[in-house]
């Protein structure tokens, strides 16, 4: 399935230039991260499948009459009798078809998503902001000066993860505003203007705590990476 395209070339450039704009003010290299989501979610997915397949089984044990009728009607033979074999058969027919009709239900991705617990979520986004942020950020300048903004989009989530240098200098709470600015920008789906408001917020926050050198160079690329 294609990923679908939050950002516009002109996005790209607006937040291209704030990043920029924002590194003249540091020492700091922001990279700045999009995606639409951050995991597939497949094993939740199956255990929603499996968890409506086992109410089917629980509901088939407490009311066997019903499914027995319903099984009797369709196939028209009325004058059988329920041998366990058949009524081994029923259930897994039952299981089967429950589980099958809820992982095509989760192909509906709103339903997926709305369906995932929220500290999975976030756990899961956590996990793949600190992978990405590992490969683009950590490590890549000389004074680590580095720092990630992530945004995933399905998950409705945004992390901020940077490299030694800041994080020594400043608390993980101070980025809280950052993300809020973010986050009300998202929420009236203004992707492109969420990111430059992470960015304009960042730079400010990194100015007083990691000013900006006389001999400094930009040594991480300035355009936004969409996944």
């Amino acid at each position: 399935m294609a990923r679908p395209k939050y950002l516009t070339p002109e996005d790209h450039e607006r937040i291209r230039a704030a990043v920029a704009e924002a590194e003249l003010l540091s020492s700091g290299e922001i990279v700045t991260m999009l995606t639409d989501r951050s995991d597939g979610y497949t094993d939740v997915a199956l255990a929603w499948s499996a968890f409506v397949a086992f109410l089917a089984l629980s509901a088939l044990a407490i009311a066997p009459d019903f499914y027995m009728g319903l099984y009797d009607a369709l196939i028209a033979d009325w004058g059988h009798e329920w041998s366990p074999g058949m009524i081994l058969s029923l259930a897994l027919g039952v299981a089967t078809i429950k589980f099958a009709g809820m992982t095509l239900l989760q192909l509906w991705q709103p339903l997926k998503f709305f369906l995932i617990p929220a500290p999975i979520r976030t756990t899961r986004v956590h996990g793949q902001a600190t992978r990405a942020f590992r490969m683009s950020a950590e490590r890549r300048t000389t004074g680590r000066t580095g720092i990630l903004i992530y945004i995933s989009m399905r998950e409705h989530r945004v992390e901020i993860l940077a490299d030694e240098a800041i994080a020594s200098k400043v608390e993980p709470g101070t980025w809280a505003d950052a993300i809020a600015a973010m986050l009300g920008e998202l929420r009236e789906g203004r992707t492109a203007d969420a990111m430059i408001a992470g960015v304009a917020k960042v730079g400010a926050i990194l100015s007083l705590h990691v000013p900006r050198l006389p001999d400094d160079v930009n040594e991480l690329p300035d355009g936004t990476i969409e996944l």
